[in-house]
């Protein structure tokens, strides 16, 4: 799921000293207050938008005739677009600040939307995926870092609860409000990203007013060359959580793209709010676990998130081939609680096992180990379907999920029993 946890950790909060640049005599800024929870609420607008075409995705293939392989290719584009813009222009809010950044993001998501309104084929829509995917990959390091910039002194973990909890539950929204638009709205492949656009408008006004947090400082066209390194000392602790990170990210790729596929061809559910219903089942637990378990020790969520996504996994898998979809329904919550837990405690230990010197290249790695998990296992899962059917790519999913999280479990041991000495922190 994209981008439950980012790299603030990286980024200075700035001082509450004068801006980068001073307001013009007719632009009132917002105060600090009133910018934090406007940041929150264009976080959740982008992860609203990237998910909303999900329930359609099935509206798209009836009404287009593709493949399940070209449905997953559209969801991949959009995740490789996030990849190279999180790669390319990760640190460009450092150096130009935070506001122009994220006004340029709003405008190529206000791009995307009007190429999804405009859509008539499947080139449209890959080229409408692949704009909102660079847009929401440029929003969300600035947006993370404008919120770690503008986070209160009395309540320091503030906006890591925002960044880890406002993008599942922006999925959730936008896939569930987007199933009940195409079910009961007119216009279903329409009005949702007319919306969505008038939402994007709106966002640009309110952050035309966003005290402006970073100074402006040289080096931008070196920041924009993509590098990722890790630390020779760091490596195995990576390759521990490695395990964890695809399993996880891998499940969320699954029911984002191929999710709604599952209802209607395993299920029979036509329904479109049910559609987006399957996504809100794994999303919205996994959004309210990063809540709920903010303070736990990260080697203790860690274990537990693995052990709930392998049982979540292994029950929905078992409610598929009994074909029962409560069974299934009961399995994708426990597994979107795992889902939660892992994406939260595995960020939050690779952020404290790295100096800070080291803590942005780190998390640049695992967020691409991430967001590859997200797409490629859920394009060749596309390919599979094709060829071998919903049920059997299904089967074959869930068991390499499960076996990557009886790993993870396994990493988790081996590392605590290899440095039992080293103290647990809680989440940021």
């Amino acid at each position: 799921m994209p981008g439950s946890a980012l790299p603030q950790d990286r980024l200075s909060p700035a001082p509450s000293s004068p801006s980068a640049s001073p307001p013009g005599p007719l632009r009132r800024e917002l105060s600090r207050p009133a910018a934090f929870a406007a940041l929150a609420l264009v976080f959740i607008l982008f992860m609203a938008a990237s998910s909303a075409p999900s329930p359609l995705y099935v509206v798209y293939q009836q009404q287009w005739h593709f493949s399940a392989t070209t449905l997953t290719t559209v969801f991949a584009v959009y995740v490789l677009g996030m990849i190279a813009a999180l790669l390319v222009l990760g640190a460009l809010s450092d150096h130009l600040g935070r506001r122009p950044v994220l006004l340029a993001a709003v405008a190529l998501e206000a791009l995307s939307m009007i190429l999804f309104l405009t859509a008539d084929d499947i080139t449209v829509l890959l080229g409408a995926r692949l704009v909102q995917g660079i847009a929401t990959g440029a929003a969300m390091t600035a947006l993370g870092a404008a919120l770690a910039d503008l986070n209160p002194a009395h309540a320091p973990h503030r906006a890591g609860v925002v960044t880890g909890a406002a993008p599942t539950f922006g999925l959730g929204l936008g896939a569930l409000g987007c199933g009940i638009l195409v079910e009961y709205a007119p216009h279903p492949t329409r009005l949702v990203y007319a919306l969505l656009l008038a939402g994007l408008v709106l966002a640009a006004a309110v952050l035309r007013a966003l005290p402006e947090t970073a100074q402006r400082r040289p080096g931008t066209a070196r920041s924009l060359q993509p590098r990722l390194r890790v630390a020779p000392r760091l490596r195995a602790d990576l390759l521990g959580l490695v395990p964890i990170l695809v399993a996880s990210w891998a499940l969320g790729g699954l029911y984002l793209s191929l999710g709604p596929s599952v209802a209607v061809g395993l299920f029979g559910l036509s329904d479109h709010v049910v559609g987006g219903l399957v996504v809100t089942l794994l999303t919205v637990p996994a959004s309210l676990t990063a809540l709920a378990l903010r303070s736990w020790p990260t080697a203790r969520t860690l274990t537990l998130g693995a052990s709930l996504l392998l049982v979540g996994t292994a029950v929905a898998l078992t409610g598929v081939l009994e074909h029962s979809l409560v069974t299934a329904a009961i399995g994708t919550v426990i597994a979107g609680i795992g889902f939660g837990g892992s994406a939260l405690a595995s960020f939050g230990t690779l952020a404290r096992m790295a100096a800070p010197s080291e803590r942005g290249e780190l998390l640049s790695v695992a967020f691409v180990i991430s967001y590859l998990s997200f797409s490629v296992p859920a394009v060749v899962a596309g390919a599979a379907a094709t060829h071998t059917g919903l049920r059997d790519t299904f089967v074959a999913y869930a068991v390499t999920v499960a076996s990557l999280s009886a790993l993870a479990l396994l990493a988790q041991w081996l590392r605590a029993h290899r440095s039992p000495s080293r103290k647990v922190s809680p989440q940021a």
